[in-house]
């Protein structure tokens, strides 16, 4: 037996020592990830609303407002301003024609009607513009205007004592596609032992792809401070029937948490595995 030969077969037994009286065990970690933007001169926020489009089966607009004012309400040191929700596209619509609108004739900004009302006067309501529907991004791009237009955010700051603004595009579409996919495929034999092989099969399916484009605005200038866009999609087989409302609040789930991370603090759980 040669020297290295035998140098081997010592490490060999000596790793099977230590393997043998040591114990593994996971332990519960969180890493703690800093805020993209520095929101300490404000104290308050205010969802303002979005322009979204994409199917009529979801209002996403009012669906992401109330869902984004409620993670905040829990996640986040901001108070959260109860208004109602403004309709963005209407607005954006007005101003790209050049027609007079409402918050031109009264002085106040139109609202759509939310959970709760802000106190304010009665204000006329704004007119539904047969071409305001909004299916691709390509008819996103006529509305964008909306968001540089510092003396209309200027106004609706002071309104609401100059808080930072949240507002932005959301686009929730059907989608559709076809091809190979690879499932596993388990198999057992005689002896009951069970395999895992993998197949490929061609598969219809049909989803939902959610892209929305988050919008911070500074209320006490009418600046834009930062903007994020996420693009998150789903599919099922072409057979089950999944309600949109519901596939929108779980890709809604993947998109929250990238959300909060720009305003808070945020902790990623996880976990390490520990020798003793």
């Amino acid at each position: 037996m040669t020297a290295r030969s035998a140098a081997t077969i010592a490490s060999l037994v000596l790793l099977a020592a230590v393997s043998g009286c040591t114990n593994f065990f996971e332990v519960p970690i969180e890493t703690p990830l800093s805020p993209k933007m520095d929101v300490s001169a404000f104290r308050r926020v205010l969802v303002a609303g979005f322009i979204s489009g994409g199917t009529d089966d979801v209002d996403a607009n009012l669906e992401t407002v109330r869902l984004l004012r409620s993670q905040l309400r829990s996640k986040s040191q901001l108070r959260v301003i109860e208004a109602d929700v403004l309709p963005l596209a209407e607005l954006a619509a007005d101003k790209a024609k050049g027609a007079p609108s409402a918050t031109a004739e009264t002085g106040a900004l139109p609202r759509v009607a939310a959970d709760v009302q802000a106190p304010g006067p009665t204000v006329p309501p704004v007119p539904q513009l047969p071409d305001t529907k909004i299916r691709n991004a390509k008819d996103l791009e006529k509305y964008q205007s909306i968001f540089a237009d510092v003396a209309f955010w200027k106004k609706v700051g002071e309104e609401y004592e100059n808080p930072l603004i949240v507002t932005g595009t959301v686009l929730f579409t059907p989608h559709q596609t076809s091809g190979f996919v690879t499932r596993n495929v388990e198999t057992y034999d005689q002896l009951g032992r069970r395999t895992v092989i993998p197949q490929r099969t061609y598969m219809e399916r049909k989803g939902f792809i959610l892209t929305p484009k988050f919008i911070f605005i500074d209320g006490r200038t009418g600046a834009t401070l930062h903007s994020e866009t996420m693009h998150e999609e789903i599919l099922y087989n072409s057979q089950q029937n999944t309600p949109a409302l519901s596939s929108y609040f779980e890709l809604m789930d993947k998109v929250i948490p990238t959300f909060l991370g720009t305003l808070s603090n945020q902790k990623i759980k996880g976990t390490r595995v520990l020798l003793r």
